[in-house]
């Protein structure tokens, strides 16, 4: 319980879960797209992006799109999803890893989260082929820059005959097994939205290795116009291209990926020793196997550290108990000095939009997290000396 008598003065500036770090490449980027005038869906930026990307995940082919959401459409699309059609999906996840079946008109089975990695558990996989043997699509996310458990997942859908979308928006830069997420589905999204490792503010990428569905998914970004002297249209399209100019913005922080991921990490284990004899525990990763990039630093409380917690569809409270806390709790607490945390994902089959959509439970692993967990100010630009006092102010919590 949070002792009001513990005297903490309030950041100054806003300490951000995970903002923009700019370095001023960014910038010289976007004014050459002004002074070439450049401006809309076709340039050097574009081009010299998708290389980089490319280059940095050893993927062939790289198509520069709008958001990840985007890039996410189109890589259901190329999975051939057929409206009525079932795919499992990563249950603990944002619900832009969801929606794009939902466009294409697919139904979506939430498959349940494994402890290990907080990402698609492989024994709910498998007991959902059990279920539903017609599948053919596996969407995967990695959540919080923690790579999922690939070769497990993989295999099963191997075996099955499935395709894997994996949604590496949140681990772009990080590894599994030596080899960059993004780079396992047959087709791949990363996001380069405003509070991901590297930024264009906004933007993502789709992935592929097969060179036709790359086309495909080009000329479908650029409303489907055919090669013909006026705009002829034989097929949907949409406007999915990324610009030129916040190509731009993700150009000049490309070089910084690397850097970023250090700085992530640093925070990571600071919080780490800061809580080391703390009742909870940071979000777990397969130290063997995987290095994640660290996007955000998580913990999950004990459950005999609990104070009691309800949560409504859009309402929470909770009852202080000496010694114990709660995410709620600690969330208050940092948003009353001016940090801001935020609640683990709720996972989808826990969504009033999705609540009628199966669900293959892992021992209801991801609904307990989502219960227990919730994600710490992470900005890089966060200094330790600010750091130091955000760990106080989550150990007052528990005092």
């Amino acid at each position: 319980m949070f002792n009001p008598e513990n005297k903490f003065e309030a950041f100054e500036n806003r300490l951000w879960l995970s903002s923009p770090t700019m370095h001023g490449d960014e910038l010289e980027y976007m004014k050459e797209a002004y002074g070439t005038n450049w401006m809309s869906t076709v340039g050097k930026n574009l081009d010299e992006l998708e290389r980089l990307v490319c280059e940095k995940t050893g993927s062939k082919y790289a198509v520069a799109l709008s958001s990840g959401t985007a890039a996410l459409h189109l890589a259901v699309k190329l999975a051939g999803v057929k409206r009525g059609e079932k795919v499992f999906c990563t249950d603990m996840t944002f619900g832009a890893t969801v929606n794009p079946v939902v466009y294409e008109g697919g139904v979506p089975v939430f498959t349940d989260t494994e402890y290990d990695t907080w990402n698609m558990s492989p024994d709910a996989l498998e007991r959902a082929f059990e279920l539903y043997p017609d599948v053919k699509t596996v969407v995967l996310a990695h959540l919080y820059g923690t790579p999922a458990k690939i070769d497990e997942l993989r295999e099963i859908c191997d075996k099955h005959g499935a395709v894997i979308v994996e949604d590496a928006a949140e681990s772009f830069g990080a590894t599994y097994k030596g080899r960059q997420t993004g780079t396992f589905g047959r087709y791949n999204c990363i996001s380069f939205n405003g509070n991901k490792i590297i930024t264009g503010s906004s933007g993502g990428m789709l992935l592929t290795d097969d060179e036709a569905a790359a086309q495909k998914a080009r000329k479908w970004s650029t409303q489907s116009r055919e090669n013909a002297p006026w705009y002829q249209h034989e097929e949907l399209g949409y406007n999915y291209r990324m610009s030129n100019v916040i190509a731009g913005v993700a150009r000049g922080q490309m070089p910084y990926l690397a850097e970023h991921i250090a700085k992530k990490k640093a925070i990571y284990e600071r919080y780490k020793k800061g809580f080391a004899d703390l009742p909870v525990r940071m979000n777990p990763y397969d130290k063997k196997n995987s290095e994640p990039n660290f996007w955000l630093s998580c913990m999950i409380i004990d459950k005999d550290a609990m104070c009691g917690q309800k949560r409504g569809d859009c309402d929470v409270e909770y009852f202080p108990e000496h010694g114990k806390s709660c995410p709620t709790e600690i969330l208050e607490t940092l948003a009353k000095y001016n940090a801001e945390g935020r609640p683990i994902w709720k996972p989808m089959h826990m969504q009033p939009i999705y609540g009628g959509n199966a669900f293959v439970p892992e021992g209801d692993a991801g609904a307990d997290i989502f219960y227990r967990g919730l994600c710490l100010p992470s900005d890089i630009k966060m200094m330790p000396k600010q750091q130091e006092r955000v760990i106080e102010l989550v150990r007052a919590c528990f005092e």
